[in-house]
């Protein structure tokens, strides 16, 4: 099988480069690929209301769905930035969207897969808005607003939760390393996660199974996405 996993390309404006980037990349894949996993934070954020998209989404949206009728399965992990894509994806859509964590076996591995922004549990202060605004009060108040009035909001959270979640890339990815390695320790063979920003891709020879750790970097500076092809994973960087 062929899988192609992404993150954290912050999509907000679509004259942006690396917007028009993105629809490009997703342009080109090729029927062969059987999934593809948007491992969180593909929009800088998101409300959608009975079927009303923030209007420049529209056009990648249409383009992930245009993937899934090509028979590309999609996988939507919602990140710190884009969370509730259930609504809008999810039914008459036909694609996957997860909350959290989500196991998938790959070619016979068992791989865990999530956007990661819950790995550091040290974080009190992010944990808690994450909460909030993924409360069942914070929902009733926000289905009395207009949509663009959501939207304004949801770029305000979007910005405080980015600076709720600052932290060096190196202390973060260290930090996911370690989760990684004991979920390895529980029988997983590999762990992906997104929200670092930093593109790594490291392998571990543990009781005589390779296990694989991957964190997809990002789609504002790497431009990086992990290809898993034939029971092997590339980190490879999208240059159109």
């Amino acid at each position: 099988m062929k899988a192609v996993f992404i993150s954290d390309s912050h999509l907000r404006n679509g004259k942006d480069a690396r917007y028009q980037r993105m629809l490009s990349f997703l342009e080109q894949l090729q029927d062969d690929v059987d999934d593809l996993f948007v491992a969180g934070d593909f929009f800088d954020f998101w409300f959608c209301r009975n079927g009303n998209i923030y209007p420049p989404f529209r056009e990648v949206v249409g383009k992930l769905l245009d993937l899934r009728n090509r028979g590309i399965r999609i996988h939507l992990f919602e990140g710190n930035h884009d969370f509730s894509l259930g609504p809008c994806f999810q039914g008459k859509n036909h694609v996957d969207v997860f909350p959290g964590w989500a196991e998938f076996t790959l070619d016979g591995e068992r791989v865990l897969i999530s956007h990661g922004d819950t790995v550091d549990t040290a974080n009190v202060r992010y944990l808690m808005l994450r909460k909030i605004l993924r409360s069942r009060t914070f929902g009733q108040v926000e289905s009395l607003m207009p949509s663009s009035v959501l939207w304004k909001i949801a770029a305000w959270s979007s910005s405080i939760s980015k600076g709720l979640t600052l932290e060096s890339r190196t202390v973060l990815a260290e930090k996911m390393r370690t989760f990684a390695r004991k979920k390895f320790e529980e029988g997983f063979d590999a762990v992906v996660l997104g929200h670092c920003h930093l593109p790594l891709l490291e392998h571990y020879d543990i009781r005589g199974r390779r296990k694989t750790f991957a964190v997809l970097g990002d789609w504002i500076e790497h431009f990086s996405y992990l290809l898993f092809e034939e029971g092997t994973y590339r980190l490879e960087y999208y240059r159109p």
